[in-house]
């Protein structure tokens, strides 16, 4: 299955094209360009896509989660991603450090705190009394990051790991969905699906690297207010963690990536249980119950709030969960093939469990331990948290919250700190090694060159972003790259399902052999 190339593939260079023509256009002058700027052009389109294809998203990324609970009691379930005796290639933890580590690394901790502060002051639903918006801040936050993106993720990578490990297919999202396609259109749709996967994943991690950038340059200029938390010290920043996270791509899967993730984990915990130390350890776990149960009991009425009444609340749903729809859809391409990589000889019940409730449980408790400390903080302690964020940017919530613990925070700030530049060379590297497999015609070890060139290009899409409109840029180019590629995750569980309904029913042959003995 292991297969090496160098060559340049067609998806190869007309992804490269593009992604450049976007390159250039953003380094051009406002000026220049008039209306036709990358700020202006972006921001409309974003708006239109929102407003009018909101319902889409949230249609979408509900059924996905349908789906994944759907399999895990199906007859599916028992079918093994791979050969029947095929075993997997790496253990739990290591399984599980890998898949959360390219999963939503960076987000974790540029939102764990500012998001739950932001919805606590700027509700969801509006009300009047601060108990609820706490409650309903909280709320929130495990919606958007729990169930969802990982049922997402799961369903990606299991239709790229079933068609690859079991059907024995190229490595690519183009043959996840061949089969749906006209032969004599075969070749022109997978290079098409391919494109559209390649520039989701340029432009959805190119979004965290420029999150990452931003929230690295507040922690330093937290713990050294000397150094500003400029786009300059942004961009030098990108540069230093480019060449790390580039080095680690060339070490290969089984070392860089691995070893990092491992570590990450380790990390984050670590901080996770500082936290948990100083801060209000009792309030924070009563919380984490009290949320879980109310997160689980309110999924249906938030999977489809819409809005339709209230254009106040509609314009909240835009600013927060359309994005964050998007979001994970613009790196499921990246996120599935990753996981899908790393997960042969799982079953189909294993994999759809283990990608959709460990990670979120884990993702679930530290917005709990971050968030719920911070607004803790605003509700008991007098803080003024929210304060320091409008005044420095969302990106500094964590090391505002980590500076009010006094000198143990900041040991926690550079823990932080270091928190963030392991999950964005994590983050970095194994994008990088899926654009490669992606634009190599799937091949499972593209070449150090063509790694390296998607490692260059991420970077600089991701500088360009920052410096034309930062967090703002960052978001529409998330929501503009995965539009299109919400259909293609469709026809990608149509055809798995074509895939499955072929397969003979395992507990049925089980209970014929159990018969005839």
């Amino acid at each position: 299955m292991t297969r090496h190339t160098s060559k340049l593939t067609t998806v190869f260079k007309i992804s490269v094209v593009f992604c450049l023509l976007f390159t250039i256009w953003g380094i051009l002058p406002d000026s220049a360009l008039g209306s036709a700027s990358l700020l202006n052009v972006t921001s409309k389109a974003q708006a239109f896509l929102t407003a009018r294809f909101g319902w889409l998203y949230l249609l979408s990324m509900s059924a996905f989660l349908l789906i994944a609970l759907f399999l895990i009691f199906s007859r599916f379930g028992s079918i093994r991603l791979g050969k029947d005796t095929d075993r997997p290639d790496f253990g739990l933890i290591s399984w599980f450090a890998m898949l959360f580590s390219a999963g939503m690394g960076i987000g974790l901790v540029f939102w764990g705190v500012s998001e739950p502060l932001t919805h606590f002051h700027t509700p969801p639903v509006p009300t009047a009394d601060e108990a609820n918006a706490a409650r309903l801040a909280m709320r929130y936050s495990f919606f958007h990051w729990g169930l969802h993106p990982w049922a997402l993720y799961a369903m990606v990578g299991l239709a790229i790991a079933y068609s690859t490990f079991r059907k024995g297919r190229p490595a690519t999202i183009g043959d996840t969905v061949a089969s749906l396609m006209h032969s004599r259109y075969e070749v022109f749709g997978k290079n098409t699906v391919e494109i559209l996967a390649i520039v989701a994943t340029t432009f959805g991690v190119a979004t965290s690297l420029g999150l990452g950038a931003q929230q690295i340059s507040g922690g330093f200029h937290f713990l050294i207010p000397g150094i500003p938390n400029s786009f300059l010290t942004q961009l030098v920043i990108i540069l230093i963690i480019s060449v790390l996270y580039m080095y680690s791509a060339a070490s290969g899967l089984d070392k860089g990536i691995r070893i990092l993730s491992n570590a990450n984990i380790i990390a984050a915990l670590l901080l996770m249980v500082g936290v948990l130390l100083v801060g209000p350890g009792s309030f924070i776990m009563d919380l984490f119950v009290q949320t879980s149960g109310a997160y689980l009991q309110n999924l249906p009425v938030m999977s489809f709030r819409a809005a339709a009444f209230e254009p106040g609340e509609r314009e909240w749903i835009n600013s927060w969960t359309i994005f964050y729809w998007a979001w994970w859809i613009s790196w499921s391409p990246f996120v599935g093939t990753f996981i899908a990589r790393v997960s042969r000889g799982r079953t189909i019940r294993e994999f759809v469990i283990g990608i959709t409730l460990v990670p979120t449980v884990f993702g679930l408790l530290w917005f709990t331990v971050f968030g719920g400390t911070a607004i803790w903080s605003e509700m008991f302690d007098n803080a003024n948290l929210i304060g320091v964020v409008n005044d420095n940017g969302i990106e500094t919530g964590l090391f505002a919250l980590l500076e009010t613990f006094g000198g143990f925070g900041t040991v926690l700030s550079i823990l932080a700190v270091l928190l963030i530049t392991t999950f964005f060379i994590t983050s970095a590297d194994s994008a990088t090694y899926v654009l490669g497999m992606l634009s190599s015609g799937g091949s499972l070890t593209p070449s150090l060159r063509i790694k390296l060139t998607w490692g260059v290009i991420q970077s600089s899409i991701a500088a360009v972003l920052l410096s034309t409109g930062g967090l703002g840029t960052l978001q529409a180019a998330a929501i503009l790259a995965a539009f299109p590629f919400v259909f293609v995750v469709i026809l990608m569980i149509v055809s798995l399902f074509k895939d499955l309904s072929d397969e003979p029913d395992q507990s049925a042959t089980v209970e014929r052999k159990a018969s005839n003995e």
